[in-house]
Formats: C-alpha cells, structure tokens, sequence
C-alpha cells in the first residue's frame, strides 16, 4: 500500500493519536506491532526496498504487513516519525538534527555513506554567476533544515561566505524548481535524484558539486517508542536495507530499472543518481562510532550558527541492538 502524506496532515494524524491515548491509557501497553509504517523519499535505499518487496517478504511469515509514505524532502518525514504516524523513515544528515532540536520522539538507527557528488548548486545556464564566490547577495534556494542546508553552509564556506551573504530561500524541490525555471531565484542546492532531474535539463548549468567536502552519512531513524516495543522488528529492518543495499549494487541495471519502476523516474535519471562518484548501495550498518562522530560535528556546525536552539548529544539518541537488549 503506497500513500502520500503531507506535512500538515502527518501532524493533523500524529496529534490525533496523542488525543487517544489520553481518552484511552490501556493503548499505552505496548504489543506485537502488526504493520510496519515507513516513510521514503526518491532518493535513497528504500526507493529499492519498496520497489523490491523486500520489507513485505521479510515481514510476512511474522503477519506484519508494510505501508509506504513519500515525502519529498526529510524534515516532514521526521516529523510524522517523530508524531508517530510512521515507524521507520530515511534521510539525509540534517533532518535528524533539526528534529532532535525539537526534542522529537524518535532515534537512529541506522547509517550509510553518500556519494561524493550527492548534492549540488545549480544556477541556470545563462546565468552570470561563474563561481561560489558570485553568490554574494543573490537569492539562493534549499529546504531549511535539510542535507542541502548543510552542502549550502558549507560550500559558501570555502570561498569565505556565510549565509549571511546571500538572500536564503526556503524551499522544498518541486517549489524550487518552479522557481529556477521562472528565475525567481539566481542559484538552487539540491539532492539526488532531484540533482539528476535537472541537470539533466538544457537551462540548468552544475556551478559546484559537494565532491570537494568529502563524502557524508545518510541515516535511518525509528519512531523511540516503535524502537523501544519491537527491538527485533527494527533490527530486521535495517538487516534488510543493508542486505538490499549490496545487492542491489551488484546487479546496477536490474536496481536501476527497480528504482525508476518504484519512483516514476526514467532510467537515465536514476542511472545518473546511482552511479555518481563514490555512490555506493552496500555498507548499510546500524550506527557505528564513526557515524555518530560525524553527526555530532554536522549538529555543532548548525548550534554555533545559532540555527538550533540547544546542542545536541548524539550518542544519547542512538538505538542499537545491544542497546535494546
């Protein structure tokens, strides 16, 4: 079953189960989960998990069935996660932090490494902006909040910009590529495959890719109390992705046909996505130092901006099996 959800109604869903579980306290006793909630995005592994049927195959013999909710960007995914109208979602580095800012109820729970040439600032092709350094004072769009949010901060930071620099736009894709076509804005950081999809286009010209920054972390994060109700169950699911991942990384054009058949998007497009420099399926784990490390560093960038209001301890919110146990 594949719904989409919207930020609005995710909340709407997310408050109304807080209402009942007030009118009705025997729901707070935890149970066998019988349906597995996940929230996707066109990018990223559970693109191929969906468009595989491996979480149904996995789940089947337990009697957990599966549903499916497409965002287009991970801060509203986190926050249905966070409300608990999803169990299990994927995104990019930043959304995690922003939702853990606002104290929401969910945890890591899994990671992955990005691809070097994941994110990039795009301007159109007749544009007179050569170089970062050009973007001074233009209006420059990216989802707040987001993995472009961070490649933004830290690509002007190269050529000595902050954000203060340039006129921010907060804007999720579909908003922001209507607004690069109309040239409403003079640049746009965006994420694979939405990066594919327009670079791809004859009026859009790549200005810098995030290769030079090195390569990121993605993750899978658990609502807390799913996490905290059904160990097993989130083990399994990241054993899966992780499983999927490798796979799929060694049969690229069956994943690449996959992919476009599960997201919509041509094959050239997802060919393009999954075959940047560095890009790599497998490697899938649940959370190891080494990516609590680096996320700590991405939430202290964003707390010494005085774009979050508290700093964070990542490791505090980490889910692990032995953890659980």
């Amino acid at each position: 079953m594949t719904i989409k959800l919207t930020r609005r109604a995710a909340l709407g869903l997310g408050a109304g189960m807080g209402a009942a579980l007030l009118a009705s306290p025997a729901i707070l006793q935890a149970a066998p989960a019988k349906v597995l909630r996940v929230g996707w995005q066109k990018g990223g592994l559970l693109g191929l998990v969906k468009g595989s049927g491996a979480f149904e195959k996995a789940f089947a013999d337990q009697g957990i069935a599966v549903s499916w909710a497409e965002f287009t960007s991970g801060p509203p995914l986190l926050e249905a996660l966070s409300a608990n109208a999803l169990d299990f979602g994927y995104t990019g580095n930043v959304p995690p932090i922003f939702a853990h800012a606002a104290r929401g109820n969910l945890v890591f729970v899994g990671a992955g490494k990005g691809s070097l040439e994941g994110h990039a600032i795009l301007v159109p092709t007749d544009s007179p902006i050569q170089t970062l350094a050009e973007l001074k004072g233009q209006k420059l769009a990216f989802k707040r909040g987001s993995s472009a949010h961070y490649a933004t901060i830290k690509l002007l930071e190269t050529v000595g910009l902050t954000l203060d620099d340039i006129q921010p736009q907060d804007l999720s894709p579909p908003d922001a590529i209507a607004a690069f076509d109309a040239k409403a804005i003079g640049a746009w950081t965006i994420w694979d495959p939405y990066f594919a999809m327009a670079e791809a286009r004859p009026n859009t010209r790549v200005l810098s890719t995030t290769e030079e920054l090195g390569a990121e972390y993605n993750f899978y994060s658990a609502n807390g109390d799913y996490a905290r109700e059904n160990p097993e169950l989130i083990r399994k699911a990241v054993e899966v992705v992780a499983q999927t991942g490798e796979a799929g990384q060694a049969n690229l054009p069956e994943t690449v046909r996959v992919f476009a058949e599960a997201t919509g998007l041509s094959e050239e497009i997802m060919n393009r996505s999954l075959t940047r420099k560095g890009a790599n399926l497998g490697g899938v784990s649940f959370v190891r130092p080494e990516h609590v490390a680096y996320e700590q560093g991405v939430a202290d960038v964003f707390f010494d901006l005085g774009i979050i209001p508290r700093k964070l301890d990542i490791a505090s919110v980490v889910w692990t099996p032995e953890t659980s146990s």
